[in-house]
């Protein structure tokens, strides 16, 4: 007689009809739970930035609707006098992000094809998690190195002061790296090997096949990448308050236009949030600042998803 559960022929177990049924409707609930819990989390994030976004536009608007927009983003900021010119803080951002993408991006890119494509896998394993651990420095301690140790290096180069653009830039640079270097190098490490192994069989050099096949197929990760790091770098706070010179004005343009002082964005917000009162005029401009923030960091997530989104467009395009 079989039991209720399973019976046994010629030393193999196998699954009466119920037991086979009761571990289906067990599976599926177990399926149903755990999509359930994945919908869960993907509608909390989006509600949860919607709430900081609708909790900006509260505190944000009454700035922007008080302002005239000719004073709004005018060259001065001087709290003080009741002059909100975001024009200052703007540029300042936009300065040293930039510089720190001209830095970082190229030898981001290059250090994780090096890891990825060219070198030994014993230097890779050694290599990957010392720069991932560079991710791991808080920010403030960077910060301080950087007003220690490189702000006086800067200024023995020939500058006014050691706290300027390019000072920070380099300190963003720096910053970005782990992030460009990691979440690339995974995106080259994601290609299958029959792509290489395909061109070389043509007769594609290693640097040809990295060029022409490798990049082009690691491409929506590299962009991914590179957006991280210019998030990390324009949301950075602490570390730039300590090294720019938090002067806030327009640097004259020129040459020297990098190894002047600024004041970004983020800095304003961090050095200036303690000192208004709640529900000033000043208390709303912070809070202003936040929602152009937000403008920024949405329009490059946007880009990005764009840049991504073109490649997968044009192949569904060819498959109708």
């Amino acid at each position: 007689m079989p039991s209720a559960r399973s019976e046994t022929r010629q030393g193999v177990t196998m699954m009466t009809p119920l037991t086979a049924r009761r571990r289906v409707g067990w599976q599926r609930i177990g399926e149903f739970i755990i999509e359930r819990l994945i919908w869960i989390a993907g509608i909390s994030t989006i509600v949860l930035v919607a709430l900081i976004f609708i909790f900006l536009l509260r505190e944000g608007l009454p700035a922007f609707v008080s302002v005239p927009l000719s004073e709004l983003f005018g060259p001065r900021w001087y709290p003080i006098e009741n002059i909100f010119g975001l024009w200052p803080l703007l540029f300042g951002s936009l300065l040293v992000t930039f510089g720190a993408i001209v830095i970082a991006v190229p030898l981001g890119l290059t250090t994780a094809i090096y890891l990825g494509e060219i070198a030994p896998q014993g230097q890779r394993e050694i290599l990957k998690p010392l720069i991932e651990m560079l991710a791991g420095i808080p920010s403030i301690v960077l910060g301080f190195l950087g007003w220690v140790a490189l702000a006086p290096l800067i200024q023995r180069l020939g500058a006014p002061t050691g706290l300027t653009a390019f000072t920070g830039s380099l300190l963003l640079a720096y910053m970005s790296l782990p992030t460009i270097i990691s979440i690339s190098e995974d995106a080259l490490y994601a290609v299958p090997k029959e792509y290489r192994d395909g061109a070389l069989a043509l007769g594609a050099t290693q640097w040809q096949t990295i060029w022409r096949v490798v990049l082009p197929a690691a491409r929506s990760g590299l962009v991914i990448a590179v957006m991280l790091g210019i998030g990390r770098a324009i949301g950075e706070t602490m570390a730039v308050m300590m090294v720019t010179g938090n002067a806030a004005n327009v640097p004259a343009l020129g040459s020297g236009i990098m190894f002047q002082p600024v004041r970004t964005m983020t800095a304003t917000i961090a050095a200036e949030m303690g000192e208004v009162a709640q529900g000033s005029q000043h208390y709303h401009m912070l809070f202003g600042i936040g929602i152009v923030l937000f403008i920024i960091t949405f329009a490059i997530n946007s880009l990005a998803t764009r840049i991504v989104g073109q490649p997968v467009n044009r192949r569904r395009r060819g498959q109708l």
